[in-house]
């Protein structure tokens, strides 16, 4: 029997995710992907739809911030949640997050929005969803990637100590139960939109939260200026 197409993801998420690759669900992603791709356009380009894997590997994470959907505009998504490439226009919940490390940490805000930096240093910016098709924010829910990227967070919960799960919204905070309370840190506010930011997110103080914890625990705190 011919093995699948293996994805292009970093190797030691492949070990620890190849199962999911497998199964029924994925099949039947990999299919609906096909589809969307010859009516739509689907972001993020697919090189980039495992970037949050590929920039932080399993065993770097020491910090997970869970975002929900890719952004549905024309070049924003590139596989890191809340982040931007260089040159794009920041987008509302990104600016929000930017005013509160200023706020707490003193930072000021970057003139680009590219996240990677973070991403390098162990910071695992998961989208629960990774693919969209442009313009239609959701569109790509509840086809199967919530399995997938519930897993990982499953293994990171199983098979870690010590790591700091940032939940910034009911969507992220819902899924807490994924995690193991008594091994793990959990961080919850509500989402850094401009809906909701004015009610706990900003001065929430998780920046600079994170970097006490990973003091605490002898690791390396996470640098957030991006320039």
């Amino acid at each position: 029997m011919n093995e699948p197409q293996s994805p292009a993801i970093e190797e030691s998420w492949r070990v620890v995710l190849g199962e999911e690759f497998r199964k029924p669900y994925m099949a039947g992603l990999k299919g609906f992907l096909v589809n969307e791709k010859v009516k739509f356009r689907v972001f993020p380009p697919g090189s980039l739809i495992f970037n949050a894997f590929n920039q932080t590997p399993f065993n770097d994470v020491k910090v997970v911030i869970l975002g929900q959907d890719p952004y549905h505009g024309y070049g924003e998504a590139h596989g890191l949640c809340f982040s931007v490439l260089e040159g794009i226009t920041k987008p509302p919940s990104l600016i929000n997050i930017f005013k509160e490390i200023e706020n707490d940490l003193g930072i000021k805000p970057p003139k680009h929005g590219n996240l990677t930096k973070w991403a390098k240093q162990g910071v695992l910016l998961l989208n629960a969803t990774l693919t969209v098709r442009e313009n239609q924010a959701g569109s790509h829910q509840n086809k199967g990637w919530e399995s997938f990227t519930d897993e990982a967070i499953k293994q990171l919960s199983t098979q870690r100590e010590g790591l700091i799960f940032v939940l910034w919204g009911k969507f992220a905070e819902a899924k807490s139960v994924l995690i193991d309370k008594s091994k793990h840190f959990i961080l919850s506010a509500p989402h850094p939109s401009p809906f909701s930011a004015n009610r706990g997110f900003f001065g929430c103080r998780h920046f600079s939260r994170i970097n006490e914890l990973l003091k605490q625990m002898d690791k390396q705190e996470i640098d957030w200026r991006l320039e």
